[in-house]
């Protein structure tokens, strides 16, 4: 394990979000593909039909949704700011980090199967989700790339644990900007996989939840989560 533990500490904190995203395809085939595919789905028969036509909505949607996980981004990161200037700032620093590589910890074992207690962070999420669902559901079906945007904005909020994983890593960020392109990396991370589900890629979903690559990608991100965990406590 030390083996793939030391490269990952030397990534920089954007492309390790960038591949937790990508790693992520599985749980995000189950949360968002559903999404994506109804967003296609209603569109008139003469988009729908044709990739060329229905790939600026889809484009439309992933950048609503990305530009989303950046606010919360730079949200969680204005806080945790706050936190570093009202208490001793390399404490709190490594304080915020041990509680980031935790929840990395936690999503790569959820995403791997083995443990399943980051659902219950994303029932915790539920009663902000019950207040925005209606506005979305207002949004379909889609009538223009604009519209898929406004869309994509609101899902962005869908209760998830893997963006939670990362939003609280984005505690420990330094700064808004910092917060806000690492929500942004992770998002890219995510919309190679989306935008083939929304493309119908059915055979490639189904290859994407299976159980070993679930496994593989849940190990990669509890790699992520100990190297971070081990560099915050200066072990490595």
């Amino acid at each position: 394990m030390t083996e793939i533990i030391n490269p990952l500490i030397q990534i920089s904190p954007f492309a390790a979000a960038f591949m937790v995203g990508l790693l992520g395809a599985g749980h995000c085939v189950g949360m968002c593909g559903g999404i994506t595919s109804a967003l296609v789905f209603s569109l008139p028969a003469s988009v729908r039909g044709n990739w060329r036509r229905t790939l600026p909505y889809l484009l439309s949607y992933n950048a609503g949704r990305i530009l989303s996980y950046s606010i919360a981004g730079m949200l969680v990161a204005g806080v945790g700011m706050l936190a570093g200037n009202l208490l001793p700032v390399q404490q709190t620093q490594q304080a915020l980090l041990v509680i980031a590589a935790l929840f990395m910890i936690a999503m790569g074992l959820y995403l791997g199967g083995w443990w399943n207690g980051l659902l219950k962070l994303e029932k915790a999420g539920g009663w902000l989700w019950n207040r925005i669902r209606p506005v979305a559901q207002k949004l379909m079906p889609v009538a223009s790339p604009a519209q898929a945007f406004v869309m994509g904005l609101v899902w962005g909020w869908l209760p998830c644990g893997l963006v939670y994983s990362v939003l609280i890593w984005a505690l420990a960020a330094g700064s808004v900007l910092k917060g806000g392109l690492l929500l942004a990396s992770f998002g890219l991370g995510t919309l190679p996989t989306l935008l083939l589900t929304g493309s119908a890629a059915g055979f490639l979903a189904r290859r994407i939840q299976s159980k070993r690559v679930r496994q593989f990608s849940g190990f990669l991100i509890l790699a992520f989560g100990v190297a971070l965990l081990l560099g915050a406590l200066g072990v490595l």
